[in-house]
């Protein structure tokens, strides 16, 4: 037995193509300010902006790494991939997390030996500030439109990439600060303020590749006395137990044991089974596949139920 919520999906509904139209749209905002602070960064002399700017690019990259993903990820299951591919997602994911990792130890060690070494202190002027406040709002947009997207799509890609924008915007407010300190006199404001950007982009590296292990070592993703609680107002059931979730947050896979009355007759058993998968993905929008096995309700089954919840317990 088994149900699956996609064949009752409409025609023509992609969440794919939802995804990839947000990440085209980021991908756009982002080379813009990474330009931008490139340009001036270098030409100011700014380690700090030009730190940031390739923290924007990196930005952008991920969002191409992400459409790769996505691609990859929306593929329909095949005979080698019966789950299909969407976990290519979460890869993506990591993707990211590790492009983070290398882009903080390379603005790390650009800080360091500018601290070490010495240099010209960066030329700071009005279009400075102009140039990050500009960037730095557009950051936020992209970054509160990218996350909402992420919760409405349920999708680990997007809201790894919105972790990664969100972390520019305290770049640049750092950067900000940076600049501020070195008009006033203290150019090694400048490798210092790199070195916190290259912290806040380990940081932000760590949480999404974090957030990954999740899905990729298929961590329980809803409460089994919820489920529970779901089978057991079937009619028909008598108990339920060893209950299993996984998956990436928007396609999860369920399955489970099902005790019904042993002399229950075989359509009929078929008939509750399919009662208790349609439930389950009712209940939960996000379940993408439920299969029921049916066992028949004696002693034995009932010492395996009273085991198990002797194990939930403890």
């Amino acid at each position: 037995m088994g149900y699956t919520r996609q064949d009752e999906e409409p025609p023509g509904h992609s969440r794919a193509d939802s995804i990839r139209k947000v990440l085209l749209t980021v991908l756009a905002f982002n080379l813009a300010v990474a330009l931008a602070k490139l340009a001036w960064g270098y030409l100011s002399g700014s380690l700090a902006m030009v730190a940031d700017g390739w923290h924007s690019m990196f930005d952008g990259v991920s969002n191409v790494v992400g459409l790769v993903g996505i691609a990859v990820a929306s593929r329909p299951a095949d005979r080698n991939h019966p789950y299909g591919h969407a976990k290519y997602e979460t890869w993506a994911s990591v993707a990211i997390g590790a492009m983070l990792s290398f882009a903080a130890w390379h603005i790390a060690t650009s800080a360091i030996e500018r601290i070490w070494t010495g240099g010209e202190p960066p030329e700071v002027s009005k279009f400075s500030f102009v140039v990050m406040l500009i960037t730095l709002a557009i950051n936020i947009m992209v970054t509160l439109y990218e996350r909402r997207a992420a919760k409405r799509l349920r999708s680990d890609l997007l809201h790894a990439d919105s972790s990664h924008t969100a972390s520019d915007v305290f770049v640049s407010i750092g950067v900000i600060c940076g600049l501020i300190a070195v008009a006033l006199g203290y150019p090694l404001a400048d490798p210092m303020i790199a070195l916190v950007v290259a912290a806040i982009i380990a940081k932000t590296a760590f949480a999404i590749v974090r957030q990954a292990t999740d899905t990729l070592s298929d961590v329980a993703r809803i409460d089994e006395a919820e489920i529970a609680a779901i089978v057991a107002s079937v009619d028909g059931v008598l108990g339920s137990h060893h209950i299993r979730t996984r998956g990436v947050a928007s396609a999860i896979h369920v399955d489970l044991h099902v005790q019904v009355d042993a002399q229950m007759t075989v359509v009929t058993g078929h008939a509750v089974a399919e009662d208790v998968e349609r439930k389950i993905c009712a209940a939960f929008s996000n379940v993408a596949d439920v299969i029921v096995h049916l066992e028949p309700m004696d002693e034995y089954q009932r010492a395996k139920s009273l085991e198990e919840s002797r194990e939930g317990d403890r």
